[in-house]
């Protein structure tokens, strides 16, 4: 069997495998990224979920610099192909926001999957260096030697083999693949409460409740003509048991309903909720993806499958969405009165594929890693934490904010969770197993919890945790340090999140000073190293205020124990004890010249 050998090699394209990869581009290290399809992406391409799932703070802050950059190119392709505005005057969002080119209400940035390919292919035409991307090929085996991975085998369709040798390898495949593979300790499911503490989770843990995947579809309407599909197998009852609704039962158990094009009460549209093309903006006729509860298919978990199940799984998933899209097109109640849609056209050459269906399943659930760190509900629940942000951590590596959101989960289709969180941040530990050994987790599969998963699994929090995780195996790499070292020594740690905040990944929430702000730097760090009061003004709002006095907003034993310890490594730092009458820019200026001795 041949075989290749390199420094890191990224397993899976998902969208933390994809971001892993263009960071390992920018560093010029000697990687290599493994995927299962040709188009790179997950998420938002080969799975079709191309609205993100972001948050208020998006459009300045909150994603790392590559992520930014993406949502950038992506609206500039929008506009050299639409001469669409920059800034649309009237959306179904507000007035006065930056360009939406689906006008969906779900998201600030929906588009059709073909651009979000196009702006990755620039994002990696820009980037420095370039690295081999193997397409089409997915792991099967890994062999390890001495606790360590050795090689994966990975296969393509043809069944021709190839063994990736490496120092470090990323786990990013969506379902946590290479994990089990490796023979590494994983959770599936729901812990039980007494693992986790979570007021939410199960007296006892239910392995196999996991929640629905889905197949996405995008459908156009046409007015005045019919495109109805053939009846699938199995309409009558999915239809009877999912069931095919626009109007879902809410947490309350009472229906929570929807119109097609109308609006219901306070509720906006079905067809805006996830519309990814808007005809008025763009011309032609509006497009929507379809990814709402009725197509989540919750039955059975392909995680914890033989392959011969885990394919039966699969196929019943794809008649379900597209039953959903029958009954969608046939009984659907209309807004005009009557029943069904016609007029919606499925697209199949929109998802890239014969069906019409995404090429991938949206998994919204990994396998994750027994980690150093685990992620439970009350670091991160905003009923758990009084200030503006989550649970502080202080080797954090990445942040993210969304809330803790569980669809139905196999044995538990009324499962439903959308409980708030802080702004929170991503450890360093959550992405180390416990057991030592040169793998990382990359995507949805680090240590959070069933629960928390629900918040840490979305578009730009993905992307973060799988650029971080590959900075990690870099710094490791390039220091001669072990995960666990790394981990264990806080000024190892101090100087990877140096290098991460160095190349735009945000470690901590200062929204008032985004990435290219002078004091951005400096900014991340203090605050990594937990440099604000407890319970003061500037820990009850996500704002630093650069030019406002310090006060008694700061710890100076924080303060000063980090100046020491730059001062140990060659660094001067001249602190002045009267704080209260400095700004936030006066002290990032006290150790703007430090930071150097990290590098």
């Amino acid at each position: 069997m041949n075989a290749q050998h390199y420094d890191i090699a990224i397993i899976g394209a998902s969208t933390g495998g994809t971001a892993a990869y263009l960071a390992a581009c920018e560093l010029g290290v000697n990687a290599v990224l493994v995927s299962e399809t040709a188009r790179l992406g997950g998420q938002f391409t080969v799975q079709g979920v191309s609205a993100l799932d972001e948050h208020a703070y998006i459009e300045t802050f909150g994603g790392t610099s590559n992520y930014m950059r993406l949502r950038q190119i992506i609206r500039a392709l929008y506009q050299r192909k639409y001469s669409a505005p920059a800034i649309m005057q009237h959306s179904v969002l507000g007035d006065a926001v930056p360009l939406n080119p689906g006008n969906g209400w779900v998201s600030r940035l929906c588009f059709l999957p073909e651009f979000g390919v196009a702006a990755l292919d620039q994002l990696i035409a820009e980037a420095p260096y370039s690295a081999p991307v193997l397409r089409h090929w997915r792991p099967i085996r890994a062999e390890r030697l001495d606790g360590l991975i050795r090689a994966v085998v990975v296969e393509n369709a043809q069944g021709d083999q190839l063994e990736i040798r490496a120092h470090y390898y990323l786990d990013a495949t969506d379902a946590g693949d290479l994990i089990a593979l490796a023979g590494l300790p994983y959770v599936t499911g729901a812990e039980a409460r007494a693992e986790t503490g979570e007021v939410a989770a199960p007296e006892a843990a239910k392995p196999d409740e996991v929640q629905g995947f889905t197949y996405t579809f995008a459908v156009e309407f046409c007015p005045g003509e019919d495109h109805t599909i053939a009846e699938p197998e199995g309409y009558a009852f999915f239809r009877a048991h999912q069931p095919y609704t626009l109007a879902p039962l809410g947490r309350d158990g009472k229906p929570v309903t929807y119109r097609m094009f109308q609006k219901h009460g306070e509720n906006l549209p079905f067809w805006t909720y996830r519309r990814i093309h808007d005809g008025a903006l763009l011309g032609g006729n509006d497009i929507a993806l379809i990814n709402w509860i009725s197509n989540d298919y919750h039955g059975g978990n392909i995680l914890n499958a033989d392959s011969a199940t885990r394919q039966r799984y699969l196929d019943e998933a794809k008649r379900l969405s597209l039953g959903f899209l029958y009954w969608l097109q046939t009984e659907c109640p209309r807004d005009d009165g009557g029943k069904g849609y016609p007029e919606l056209k499925l697209r199949p050459d929109i998802m890239g594929t014969a069906d019409g269906l995404s090429e991938l399943p949206y998994l919204r659930e990994a396998r994750r890693i027994v980690p150093l760190t685990r992620i439970v509900a009350q670091d991160i629940a905003a009923e758990s934490n009084s200030g503006a942000r989550a649970r502080y951590f202080p080797k954090s590596v990445g942040i993210g904010w969304y809330a803790m959101d569980l669809h139905p989960c196999v044995g538990n289709p009324r499962a439903s969770l959308y409980a708030p969180t802080k702004p929170f941040q991503v450890p360093l530990g959550a992405l180390i197993p416990q057991q030592p050994i040169n793998l990382l987790a990359a995507c949805k599969n680090i240590g959070t919890t069933h629960l928390t998963n629900g918040a840490y699994r979305v578009h730009p929090t993905e992307w973060a945790i799988g650029e971080a995780a590959l900075h990690v195996a870099a710094f490791c790499l390039r220091n001669n340090l072990t995960l666990q070292a790394l981990h264990a020594d806080s000024w190892q740690v101090l100087r990877l999140q140096h290098q991460l905040v160095r190349h735009g990944v945000p470690i901590a929430w200062a929204v008032d000073v985004p990435i290219g702000h002078p004091h951005f730097h400096s900014t991340q760090l203090l605050l990594a190293n937990g440099v604000i009061a407890p319970e003061s003004e500037r820990e009850q709002s996500l704002l630093i205020a650069p030019t406002a006095p310090l006060g008694k907003s700061i710890l100076p034993e924080r303060i000063e124990r980090l100046a020491r310890l730059l001062a140990q490594h060659g660094a001067a730092v001249r602190i002045s004890s009267r704080y209260a009458a400095q700004t936030w820019s006066d002290l990032c200026s006290l150790f703007d010249s430090a930071w150097h001795v990290l590098a």
